[in-house]
């Protein structure tokens, strides 16, 4: 999620949990903002400060809205989304699959409709296309495509990769664990180059890919386009806006699946093989099979989040194993794994999910990275997930939406700052907001934005490590 700093201005973080404490006035001074290699700039004809604070809703307010506590206005979204979950249904109908391939272990392969999309919607290689689909519709994507990783590369990966490179010490694990990092496999690759092993959670739902094969011209125009659009604050602020990721769940093209392939065009990866899978009470994974999207195929995927568009395909595609190597390597000695799982990380989920925490569980010591959560692990109800970060990991990046200070007194931690940090972007706790403005002032440059920007749209960045023994 995530605003100027999840898409195109909300960072990765979980902008979702907060998107109706936003005012058009701030998405608009987070627009005006949105180069990562340049310093943030207010919102031309006002004052950052006063584009910040422009009717924006108290946190309780958006808080009440979201918890459905007036009756009136709970029985309104009842019934939009019930009619959002027929629209979902009566749209898978019209798609009807033939058999698919299966992988040796049984699970079902989706390994040629990733490389059909990685081909077609990230333009990853120059593969030729399928018979009937338009080579014009597709080559006129890759040319506005291109055009945007290429700046993303020069002006972000380009400048971000090894300045924080420099920021770590020698031995980390190379297993990554990125709670509300829906989409944004780009930020892990450049901010962790080295993971072997990546796990990104967030409201998101991986996505069906079996409908590329189904498109006609004018769909798959119109699709690439959405695609565009909703990849564009990734592009353009390395982060994820909640109303772009929402966009994703629906259509012909599934959006977090082609964020992911994006991702692996622009770091110069390739996919060698896609499964959908679920976490087993042993902490293991258990690939999707026949019978399993048989139960499943006419279930729609669950909102995860209240405000949310309903998914308009089965949730058999929630949770996702992506299997990758360099462009031209060798799958049998170089491949590294990225797993997606669609998952709500407050206590009340992700809290009471026993096969989730297994499966964290057994990945081990990790590094961490967070931007853009919406200042989620600043608050009681997402205790889990920051205690299993506290636990487990041996380095973390983050802006501030990480861990705050309070939380890690006498845990072995130390924390570092760089660039400017005045006060939250979002509504959040005072006293944590304290302890960061003391972190930060005797800060380092920072020459990027990552993840949100500050109350002022300053840039900042935190390291949190394992104190030296």
């Amino acid at each position: 999620m995530r605003p100027p700093g999840c898409l195109a201005v909300a960072c990765r973080a979980q902008w979702d949990y907060t998107l109706a404490a936003m005012t058009p006035a701030l998405l608009a001074a987070l627009l005006l903002a949105a180069d990562p290699a340049a310093p943030a700039a207010p919102a031309e004809g006002k004052p950052a400060e006063k584009a910040a604070h422009e009717k924006k809703e108290k946190p309780e307010k958006a808080e009440k809205d979201e918890k459905g506590e007036k009756p009136e206005k709970a029985g309104k979204e009842k019934g939009e989304k019930k009619e959002k979950a027929e629209a979902g249904e009566a749209a898978a109908k019209k798609f009807v699959y033939g058999p698919q391939a299966t992988l040796p272990d049984g699970s079902l392969d989706f390994t040629a409709e990733a490389k059909l999309l990685f081909r077609v919607v990230a333009c990853g290689n120059d593969a030729a296309l399928p018979e009937g689909m338009d080579a014009k519709v597709v080559a006129e994507h890759c040319t506005e495509l291109k055009r945007r990783t290429d700046k993303y590369k020069k002006t972000w990966v380009g400048v971000a990769e090894p300045w924080l490179q420099k920021l770590k010490p020698s031995g980390l694990p190379t297993t990554l664990v990125y709670p509300f990092g829906g989409g944004d496999l780009i930020s892990a690759l450049t901010t962790y180059p080295e993971a072997t092993d990546i796990t990104t959670m967030s409201l998101e739902h991986a996505g069906d890919p079996r409908r590329i094969h189904h498109v006609d011209a004018k769909e798959l125009k119109a699709s690439l386009a959405l695609i565009r659009s909703t990849s564009s604050g990734l592009l353009v602020a390395n982060d994820s806006k909640t109303e772009n990721l929402m966009k994703g769940q629906r259509g012909d093209i599934p959006g977090q699946l082609s964020f992911f392939l994006i991702a692996l065009a622009v770091h110069g990866y390739e996919p060698v093989r896609l499964r959908y899978i679920k976490a087993q009470p042993d902490g293991t994974v258990k690939g999707m099979t026949q019978a399993d999207l048989d139960a499943l195929e006419s279930k729609n995927a669950q909102l995860l989040h209240s405000g949310w568009t309903s998914p308009d395909f089965s949730e058999a595609f929630s949770d996702m194993e992506l299997t990758f190597v360099k462009a031209g390597g060798d799958p049998a000695k170089e491949t590294k794994v990225h797993r997606h799982f669609g998952e709500n990380l407050d206590d009340d989920h992700f809290g009471k999910d026993e096969p989730m925490k297994k499966y964290l569980e057994s990945k081990g010591r990790v590094v961490a990275m967070t931007k853009a959560a919406s200042y989620l692990l600043w608050r009681d109800n997402f205790s889990t997930i920051r205690d299993y970060l506290i636990a487990h990991m041996e380095f973390m990046l983050s802006d501030s939406t990480g861990i705050p200070p309070h939380y890690l007194v006498d845990k072995g931690f130390e924390q570092k700052a760089y660039g400017k940090f005045a006060e939250s972007f979002l509504g959040a706790n005072p006293k944590w907001n304290d302890d960061f403005r003391k972190l930060w002032s005797k800060a380092e440059p920072l020459p990027f934005r990552y993840g949100y920007v500050d109350k002022k749209l300053q840039s900042h960045l935190l390291v949190t490590q394992k104190s030296a023994k």
